[in-house]
């Protein structure tokens, strides 16, 4: 990756404005998870959960959620019986490892998670609409190094 170079006052503040920014978008992201949740009868744990489970190739184990959302076992495992018993996932022993258990997503809660997408999709083709199709190009590589940034922080140590 290319850097250009500006002047350390010029950085400060350009860290200074971005830094206000994310912590605006990062709470309205909250908020705005929060809202989906609830529109779909979860609370903002359970799609946190149910969008992992969504979003791997995989089965994920519980133990696996419990790391990447920060939850403690007890609280991993009331999320799943909810989500579970609302149909949403399930969870079934691994067929080499019967130690283990692995949690994937149901029909209806891919449903559920379709829903939740369709409604952000909507309105981020409102906002993208605003950028030329090289804007909507400097904004994906400032997302996807932003996004890699955020998984390598999250990564145990």
């Amino acid at each position: 990756m290319w850097r250009h170079s500006v002047s350390t006052a010029e950085t400060n503040s350009e860290l200074t404005h971005f830094a206000a920014l994310a912590a605006q978008l990062r709470t309205h992201l909250v908020l705005r998870h929060a809202r989906d949740a609830a529109l779909e009868g979860l609370s903002a744990t359970e799609l946190q959960a149910l969008e992992l489970a969504g979003q791997s190739a995989d089965s994920l184990t519980p133990g696996r959620i419990g790391q990447l959302t920060g939850l403690s076992t007890g609280a991993v495992t009331g999320v799943l019986d909810r989500l579970e018993k609302a149909g949403l996932v399930l969870r079934e022993r691994d067929r080499t490892d019967r130690r283990k258990v692995l949690v994937t997503i149901t029909g209806a809660g891919r449903e559920r998670l379709d829903a939740v997408s369709a409604r952000v999709a909507r309105r981020l083709a409102e906002v993208l609409a605003e950028f030329s199709s090289a804007e909507r190009k400097v904004l994906g590589r400032y997302q996807f190094a932003m996004l890699e940034a955020l998984r390598e922080n999250a990564r145990p140590a």
